[in-house]
């Protein structure tokens, strides 16, 4: 007598084939039972077919296989519901290891600056990265530069502490006393050098390059 495997009935037929309910049958009974991997999705049927297959003999066999599958699905593994997420299904980890579908990538190269940056001990920082800085005065966290930067703090201050030496230069200069905005305008004047410095490095350059 062959050995037969009976899968339980743990689903209901769909109401489009109940005309064909002698057909789609949802006890499943093979002569060789079925494995499974669950967590693969995977039904294995080593049941042979016959000779001469038609399109009906395939349907049917694929259409068993499918429902073996579910029902042991519906009957192995756990099933929850959520008010948000739904009916939700936990497989089982997966038996059968499978290939990949692409190769392993190849090593990114590295680039010139990568190389330099390796050689010369650079570390590269992350986005924002030392952007901010705390302020003891406040006790919070604020930007080194920009709008409510570090660089302008004491600029809307009434009074400000004068750096002697400073002070005396400005004298000599001829600039002046000092007042308020006095932190503003040394910011300015440092934007402004360095605006005249990147324009002869420029200048420069193209000399350079002119004359090559």
């Amino acid at each position: 007598m062959e050995d037969l495997q009976t899968t339980p009935v743990m689903s209901s037929v769909p109401e489009a084939n109940t005309a064909n309910a002698d057909k789609s049958s949802v006890t499943v009974t093979k002569p060789i039972p079925h494995t499974y991997d669950l967590g693969n999705l995977l039904l294995n049927d080593a049941n042979p077919l016959p000779p001469t297959l038609s399109s009906a003999l395939l349907a049917t066999t694929a259409r068993e296989c499918a429902q073996s599958l579910i029902n042991q699905l519906l009957l192995t593994c756990p099933i929850t519901s959520t008010p948000t997420a739904g009916v939700l299904m936990t497989l089982p980890p997966p038996i059968t290891p499978l290939p990949r579908e692409k190769s392993l990538p190849a090593k990114k190269e590295e680039t010139k600056w990568e190389k330099f940056a390796k050689k010369k001990g650079i570390k590269d920082k992350k986005r924002g990265e030392g952007k901010m800085v705390f302020d003891e005065e406040t006790q919070e966290w604020v930007p080194k530069w920009g709008y409510k930067g570090r660089n302008k703090s004491g600029e809307g201050e009434w009074i400000v502490e004068v750096d002697e030496k400073k002070e005396k230069e400005r004298d000599e200069e001829g600039k002046g006393k000092t007042v308020r905005g006095e932190g503003r305008r040394e910011r300015m004047e440092k934007v402004k050098r360095n605006e005249r410095k990147q324009r002869n490095n420029e200048r420069k350059a193209r000399k350079g390059g002119g004359g090559g």
